[in-house]
């Protein structure tokens, strides 16, 4: 499975196991994003209906052992009937796949694109996105033998770019490799940055940082990316 332009579990080789494997070794949590195409009548804010319908599924998804982290929608980059919920899975999740099933088909849903990914070096097992600001969401296609050092150059700059920038990293996740993956030696990753505003994002581009020195050489070993930028609704 592609993303439209609409953990990390490193192995000998730098490789990433799929997230079935992971889970069957009793590891860290799992984690799916699934990406929306709403539908909703004429004014009608159509991630709002969807946020309700999640609520109300809460308790279920928790007894089958998940938790959701949030629901995201468009500020730039998406359309505006788009969003992305994020859902955080025990090992032993006993009913994620059914409790995904029914979230990709709730009432307004037109499309939903499903990732199973596994976290990096974030997020922790507890951490949940903090309220307020804007959250930028950046998909990286690298090399699959990259994955180790792209992650480590991401560490390297997230302790100069937190502490200098109004901004939080919640999380870098590798997505399950799909087939087409596979067959261009790609992996790919989504970070996932909280900012204070659209400002604080412009302001932390400043390439004299050494965050950003980091990030640079991160970037020559991307093949693409392309990012947007949400707000979080709470569920």
């Amino acid at each position: 499975m592609t993303v439209d332009r609409r953990r990390w579990i490193a192995g000998a080789g730098a490789s990433i196991l799929a997230p079935a494997m992971a889970e069957a070794a009793g590891g860290a949590p799992m984690y799916d994003y699934l990406f929306l195409d709403l539908e909703a009548p004429a004014g009608t804010p159509p991630a709002k209906a969807y946020a309700d319908q999640v609520r109300a599924r809460a308790t279920g998804i928790a007894a089958a052992g998940g938790q959701v982290l949030g629901l995201f929608t468009p500020q730039l980059g998406w359309r505006s009937r788009q969003a992305a919920l994020l859902v955080r899975w025990r090992p032993d999740a006993p009913g994620r796949e059914a409790e995904m099933e029914a979230l990709a088909k709730l009432d307004g849903v037109g499309k939903a694109e499903r990732q199973r990914m596994a976290a990096t070096a974030r997020p922790a097992a507890g951490d949940a996105p903090k309220p307020g600001g804007i959250y930028v969401h950046r998909w990286f296609v690298i090399g699959a033998e990259s994955l180790d050092e792209v992650v480590a150059l991401s560490t390297e700059g997230w302790r100069d770019f937190e502490a200098r920038f109004d901004t939080n990293i919640f999380g870098l996740f590798a997505a399950e490799r799909s087939a087409a993956d596979a067959a261009a030696g790609a992996t790919r990753l989504l970070l996932i940055t909280r900012y204070k505003d659209h400002g604080v994002w412009e302001t932390s581009r400043d390439p004299s940082t050494a965050a950003m020195a980091a990030f640079m050489r991160r970037q020559k070993l991307t093949r693409d990316t392309w990012a947007a930028s949400t707000l979080l609704t709470g569920i």
